[in-house]
């Protein structure tokens, strides 16, 4: 997370937040020839610039699946990086390799909730949430904000749909639900968000 505050406006703000990929630049080799380079001959500055390239978005992913828990979030993403690394020679390119990594990433997250589930540490989520609000000035909640108090079910179906721009049917495979799972979660998440938002954010702020 960069510490930006982003305000709200109905679906089409989620946009805000979203951490694009940067076109690359003209003398940047491609994910494919980096891919080739390390599988070829280990080389690790390939590896590193593929580190570089893609850590920032699939880390904010993952910031905003566990609701803003940042260690948590890091140490998911290097077991993802570790696992794609492993990976790496069955990637065949039916995808970006953005998109693959993400699923990686993903899968980490979904791993680290059901362990945390079994640990009884199903109040993390309130309390979690209690300490966002009570960081907020005058209980003015930005969009990550909002998203940490919403239920984890709910908050990963509107983050993959409404933040990453993924359909419902990668996101029903993504987490193993069918597609009209994902599609009623993302219209509860998206009334539990206008909800929280229009309870905590001050009059005149909505827009």
């Amino acid at each position: 997370m960069d510490g930006r505050r982003h305000r709200y406006a109905p679906e089409a703000a989620f946009g805000q937040v979203r951490i694009s990929g940067s076109s690359p630049a003209p003398l940047e080799r491609g994910d494919d020839d980096l891919i080739r380079r390390f599988l070829d001959s280990r080389d690790e500055q390939a590896f590193r610039e593929l580190y570089r390239r893609h850590t920032p978005a699939v880390y904010g992913l993952v910031c905003r699946l566990t609701g803003g828990r940042l260690a948590d979030a890091a140490d998911l993403v290097q077991t993802a990086w570790i696992r794609a690394a492993g990976k790496l020679a069955a990637f065949e390119g039916g995808s970006t390799f953005r998109t693959w990594l993400t699923g990686i990433a993903v899968n980490c997250y979904r791993e680290w909730r059901r362990a945390a589930a079994t640990r009884a540490d199903a109040g993390r989520d309130g309390v979690e949430a209690g300490r966002v609000a009570a960081a907020s000035d005058a209980r003015t909640m930005d969009i990550a904000e909002v998203l940490a108090r919403m239920p984890a079910a709910l908050r990963e179906v509107i983050v993959l749909h409404d933040v990453e721009g993924h359909t419902h049917a990668e996101i029903a495979a993504a987490l193993e639900i069918e597609t009209g799972t994902s599609k009623s979660r993302l219209s509860r998440a998206r009334r539990m968000f206008r909800a929280t938002w229009q309870a905590e954010v001050p009059e005149g702020h909505h827009d």
